[in-house]
């Protein structure tokens, strides 16, 4: 079984993961992309802008950064280390989606089976996307770093069970607050904890077992060759 507790140590291995995160990253981020063409309702956390947008009269630009720094601090706040991983995860996966929206490769679906189906793929390229860039020790996005820090302090909880947890939660806020919940949404909350689970338990890996490197280190060794 890998090792997940002694890595980026070296330059080289530092570059390399990287580089693995950014991949994953992008894969995540053709996920988001596909999900959204579906079609068929908005992702939990976007039903939570929407609620806190209808709320507060804030832009929905400005939510979305205000639940993102709320996101991390609470990350913080729980001492999981801001990493390398939350700085990828913020330039590859928006400018991915850019791109994919920009070659327009796959139409809105039209119909409720096609838009599940669609959703679906998009669920799995997400969970694909997870598995690469957790397993890498360099950090990960805000919420995918909380989910990091629940499997750490309910570790006789299931990753795909916190997950489901999690994003029901938000969802319902987000309900409460005014958000539109539509199918898409209610197929999001059900099925990316147990996809997710499924391929983790497949490849033998648990989020838990990862010791991540904080930004720091990561760039210390990058300037030094050694931790």
């Amino acid at each position: 079984m890998k090792d997940y507790t002694n890595l980026n140590k070296t330059r080289p291995e530092v570059i390399k993961n990287m580089l693995l995160a950014a991949f994953g990253l992008f894969i995540f981020a053709i996920g988001v992309y596909v999900t959204i063409q579906a079609n068929i309702g908005v992702a939990p956390w976007d039903v939570l802008n929407q609620g806190l947008t209808k709320r507060t009269g804030l832009l929905y630009g400005n939510v979305m950064i205000i639940v993102s720094l709320s996101v991390i601090l609470l990350d913080v706040l729980m001492k999981e280390p801001i990493g390398m991983g939350m700085l990828l995860d913020t330039i590859v996966v928006g400018k991915t989606v850019d791109l994919m929206n920009w070659l327009d490769w796959l139409k809105p679906r039209q119909t409720v089976w096609g838009g599940v189906l669609t959703l679906l793929a998009g669920i799995v390229l997400l969970a694909i996307g997870m598995r690469v860039y957790m397993a890498l020790g360099l950090g990960c996005g805000p919420r995918d770093t909380f989910l990091v820090a629940l499997c750490k302090r309910f570790p006789k909880l299931s990753i795909g069970t916190l997950n489901v947890i999690m994003w029901a939660t938000v969802t319902l806020i987000g309900w409460i607050l005014g958000g539109q919940v539509g199918i898409g949404t209610v197929i999001s909350v059900v099925a990316m904890g147990p996809i997710l689970q499924t391929l983790c338990t497949a490849t033998h890996f648990n989020a838990a077992d990862v010791v991540h490197q904080n930004l720091l280190k990561t760039l210390k060794v990058l300037a030094t060759d050694a931790e």
